[in-house]
């Protein structure tokens, strides 16, 4: 296993218009580390968290995961990369028109699993989460909390090493934040890193994770 699941080395990245996202960020994540990327809106938490799987690429430094250069990955090979993450994006993207069990059924589709290896594996992603009666259902049908416990599953079906998550407990009520916020505890307690941006510096709080702030995309 790697030293650091996760390294920054003086990344910066600027969009066009010369907006400057992230200005030298130097970090480590270890393998099975809780960490909690805080920082008002616009702080540059999304896109720290987007240069991992290669969506965004840095403009400066060099971002490794698990001991590869993502950053200089070829185009081809960025889906392997993102194979072995799990991502839980703002956009969650689940399809309206595929049930709960379908949307958890489509990465294991893409990576060519057996049927019945898939099945299995996504009964237990759905049990994880606490959705395993709601298979059948649409994704419109699940509440906001239910929609992002479904978006934690289809992340974690392949059984990742890593799970990304951005804002996860946006725009629900603290219970529900409380609920996700222990689910992806979970996760970091049976040994997956699980790196997560969030505005609400209290959600993970009861379990003491390493904590990054971000001011002005530098590391305060």
């Amino acid at each position: 296993m790697p030293a650091s699941m996760i390294r920054f080395e003086h990344v910066s990245k600027r969009f066009p218009g010369g907006i400057e996202a992230l200005r030298d960020v130097s970090c480590e994540i270890a393998p099975g580390e809780l960490v909690v990327i805080t920082g008002r809106s616009g702080a540059g938490k999304s896109t720290l968290l987007k240069l991992i799987p290669a969506i965004e690429r840095p403009s400066d430094g060099k971002v490794t995961v698990a001991g590869q250069d993502v950053g200089a990955l070829k185009r081809a090979a960025v889906p392997y990369l993102r194979r072995k993450l799990g991502l839980v994006l703002q956009d969650q993207k689940l399809l309206s028109d595929r049930t709960v069990f379908e949307n958890v059924m489509l990465p294991l589709a893409i990576a060519g699993y057996p049927p019945g290896q898939a099945d299995r594996r996504v009964r237990a992603a759905l049990d994880k989460v606490g959705l395993a009666a709601r298979e059948k259902a649409m994704p419109l049908a699940l509440s906001g909390g239910e929609q992002q416990r479904l978006a934690i599953a289809r992340a974690i079906v392949h059984r990742p090493t890593l799970l990304v998550a951005d804002e996860p407990t946006t725009n629900l009520d603290t219970e529900y934040a409380g609920e996700i916020a222990r689910l992806l505890q979970s996760f970091q307690q049976v040994g997956v890193t699980v790196v997560v941006a969030t505005h609400d510096e209290t959600v993970f709080a009861a379990f003491a994770p390493r904590r990054l702030r971000l001011e002005k995309g530098a590391i305060a």
